[in-house]
């Protein structure tokens, strides 16, 4: 509900940003974090989920090879989240009260 009061142009400041922060978020960093999968800490194996994050963050610095070997399911996931992203901007874009110039 505290988003709700923060101005439209904040939020699309922080929505077009998005990229630009998962960009330089060291891929080697978050290989060497543990694990938040329940699935994977109780049976040890991978789900369907295991490395989205990291393909998601490979495929946003441009390594899409590296993105696929993560997760093969980012090839659905990606373009997805882009259009997602896209459609945000729109919406934000649209609800900004341009004001009109002087002629």
């Amino acid at each position: 509900m505290i988003l709700l009061r923060v101005p439209i142009s904040v939020k699309l400041s922080l929505v077009m940003l998005l990229p630009v922060f998962l960009y330089f978020i060291p891929i080697d960093w978050l290989n060497g974090q543990l694990t938040l999968c329940l699935f994977k800490n109780l049976t040890g194996r991978e789900c369907w989920g295991c490395g989205i994050t990291r393909a998601v963050i490979s495929a946003v610095q441009f390594h899409f090879e590296t993105a696929f070997h993560y997760n093969k399911l980012i090839v659905v996931v990606f373009p997805l989240l882009l259009y997602e992203w896209i459609k945000i901007v729109k919406r934000l874009l649209n609800n900004i009260n341009f004001k009109k110039l002087p002629k």
